[in-house]
């Protein structure tokens, strides 16, 4: 909104109130790294070539002979460094848009994980991608002039990143744009041309344009990169340092990438890809609407960023580049829709992916990859069946043989450690690590060196119903009422023991008819009194919790309630002759069985009232004796 104008149509403006924020926490984060502002400026200018060389395909005139070029424009007398490009340009408009805002879902929630802490914060912004603003970690002062292609009007734009910005219109004769920087004291080093050329060097070399560097008082402009886009050359001819450079060029990050992949198709159909899997997590990964997915190009030239189509949702953290020989230059993403030849290039790119994570699982690194994106890559196991095998071996748990909650363990590790002729993997659905442990669910199969894999992710009920079975072994759930443990010849038939203590099972059913299916004999029980079952057409309590939180109505149902009848608490609730006191200590066996598997008291009232009378009582009893 304008503060103030004048005849000149000059206008202030206020910056938007997550930038005004992101600009302090990223001079005061970023000032160790401040170099990296270069990369930004020519990332920036060389996106703005590309689209021009996009929209002059249908519209050639907007480029006319004129080659694409970077020039970098250094003034040491006026301690200034100037990034100019021949691009598309932008109108009034796109320049308050582009520089006055940050369109990015998530803003809000990316600054409230800054700490303070330099080293933390510096990584997230990293992982925000900081582009345009990093141009004040270096400037105390940052002028736009720039006019769009096709357009008669060119504008200027100015700041100091104190909050407020100007616009006004000017003369400028060329399109596209020059970025000057009027850099601070202790700046100095960015207008020695030695230090400017190795930097465009090392971050900028693989740029598609020439990017050129000028000294003013110096006749010669030298282009100093190669001027060659990278995935267009020889994996021999590449170094990893240009391949980790190019994906923070590509990506905006800080950190190298964990893996890449170049691959160059031929035959039926022709294309050349670059996917690279990220070291960390970007902020906004769990907003499944973010844009997403692989910069497109058809023949060398730039179409769109995050073209979805290339790759599932479930790898939506992968980074890349996709150059077609095939497809249309005037390709739309409608036209990606329909396009026969997409399917067989995204199931050929999917597996590529897949298969990088199978080679990265060999060595340390597949670690911090699960850390970060396990639970994005667990969503595959319901969205993509075609690669349900090549999922399943990437997957990793938790399990109470590990000891720890690091999800460490793979199910072939499992399997390879499963008891002889052992059909099941046995696992169980919790809201965290601690609850899973602890569950008494686990204490008869613990007893008896069964291990099981311990599920506390959100996504888990839907992952082991995607899985169902593995290596020909099935998943079972200990928390189910029908689990099958391994026979054990010594032990009396659950049958014959749920008669020979009928009259207490209906004695407690009677008391609990509200609040559970029926009551059962447990044999999974070892150390506890008690314990909650689901039925086996019922949803996991884990499930339901999340779906009521998400506003859906679940249908009422009942658990089963299973009483370990050796449990010297249940041999007191059978021998309780007064009625009050054995409703009121069925139900507390109950309340703490649900506590146990981590589920909410309908009315802790009650129970707080019914653990309170059971103290006094036995305060009562022991004055008495």
């Amino acid at each position: 909104m304008a503060d103030k104008q004048d005849s000149t149509r000059k206008e202030t403006l206020g910056f938007q109130t997550e930038v005004r924020q992101l600009l302090k926490l990223m001079i005061h984060s970023l000032y160790s790294n401040k170099e990296i502002f270069l990369r930004e400026l020519i990332s920036n200018a060389s996106d703005a070539a590309d689209k021009l060389r996009f929209e002059a395909l249908a519209q050639p005139d907007l480029l006319g002979e004129d080659e694409l070029t970077i020039q970098i424009e250094i003034d040491k007398e006026k301690r200034q460094l100037s990034v100019v490009d021949n691009g598309i340009g932008m109108s009034r408009d796109e320049l308050v848009d582009n520089l006055g805002t940050i369109a990015r879902s998530g803003t809000a929630e990316f600054l409230e994980q800054m700490t303070g802490d330099q080293q933390h914060d510096a990584t997230l912004i990293g992982q925000f991608g900081v582009g345009f603003y990093s141009a004040f970690i270096v400037a105390d002062k940052v002028t736009v002039d720039t006019r769009r292609a096709g357009d008669d009007k060119a504008v200027r734009w100015e700041s100091n990143g104190e909050g407020e910005f100007t616009i006004e219109e000017i003369d400028r004769e060329e399109r596209g744009t020059r970025v000057t920087l009027h850099l601070k004291d202790d700046g100095a080093e960015f207008v020695e041309p030695f230090r400017i050329e190795s930097l465009i060097r090392k971050y900028s070399d693989h740029i598609g344009f020439p990017v050129s560097l000028h000294t003013e008082g110096e006749d010669e402009t030298k282009v100093v990169n190669s001027a060659t886009a990278l995935w267009t050359r020889s994996r021999t001819d590449v170094e990893d340092e240009e391949y980790k450079e190019f994906y923070k060029y590509l990506s905006h990050d800080f950190a190298d990438p964990l893996a890449w992949s170049h691959n160059r198709v031929e035959g039926k159909r022709e294309y050349t890809s670059l996917l690279y899997i990220p070291a960390a997590a970007p902020f906004d990964m769990w907003n499944r609407e973010a844009p997403r997915g692989l910069k497109l190009y058809v023949q060398r030239v730039f179409i769109m960023d995050d073209a979805e189509q290339f790759l599932p949702l479930y790898l939506r953290f992968v980074k890349g580049v996709v150059d077609s020989a095939d497809l249309p230059l005037n390709v739309s993403r409608e036209l990606l829709q329909q396009n026969p030849d997409l399917a067989a290039m995204r199931s050929a790119l999917t597996k590529r992916v897949l298969d990088m994570l199978g080679k990265l699982t060999k060595g340390d690194d597949y670690a911090k990859f699960w850390l970060e994106f396990g639970q994005v890559l667990k969503e595959g196991l319901v969205e993509d069946l075609a690669n349900k095998d090549k999922l399943a071996k990437l997957l990793r748990f938790a399990t109470t043989q590990s000891g720890t909650d690091a999800q460490d363990q793979s199910l072939d590790d499992y399997v390879a450690r499963a008891q002889e002729d052992q059909d099941k993997i046995y696992y169980i659905l919790a809201d965290n690590h601690a609850t899973a442990v602890a569950s008494p669910h686990l204490e008869q199969l613990l007893k008896r060196g069964l291990e099981v894999l311990l599920l506390t992710d959100r996504i888990d009920p839907w992952l082991v119903d995607g899985i169902a079975e593995y290596e020909g072994k099935a998943l079972v759930d200990v928390s189910r009422a029908a689990l099958d443990l391994p026979d054990d010849e010594e032990k009396t038939s659950l049958e014959s023991m749920n008669e020979e203590h009928q009259p207490l099972l209906e004695r407690i059913k009677g008391v609990l008819s509200d609040r559970v299916e029926t009551v059962h004999v447990s044999r999974r029980l070892v150390d506890s009194p008690a314990c909650v079952v689901a039925a086996d057409d019922d949803l996991n309590p884990q499930l339901r919790r999340m779906l009521e939180a998400s506003g859906q109505e679940i249908p009422e149902t009942k658990p089963i309630l299973e009483i370990n009848v050796e449990h010297p608490l249940v041999s007191r609730l059978a021998a309780e002759a007064d009625e009050q006191r054995f409703e009121g200590l069925s139900n507390i066996v109950l309340d703490h069985a649900l506590l146990a598997e981590g589920s909410q008291l309908d009315n802790p009232a009650a129970y707080v009232h019914r653990m309170n009378k059971l103290l006094l009582d036995i305060e009562s009893g022991t004055k008495n004796d």
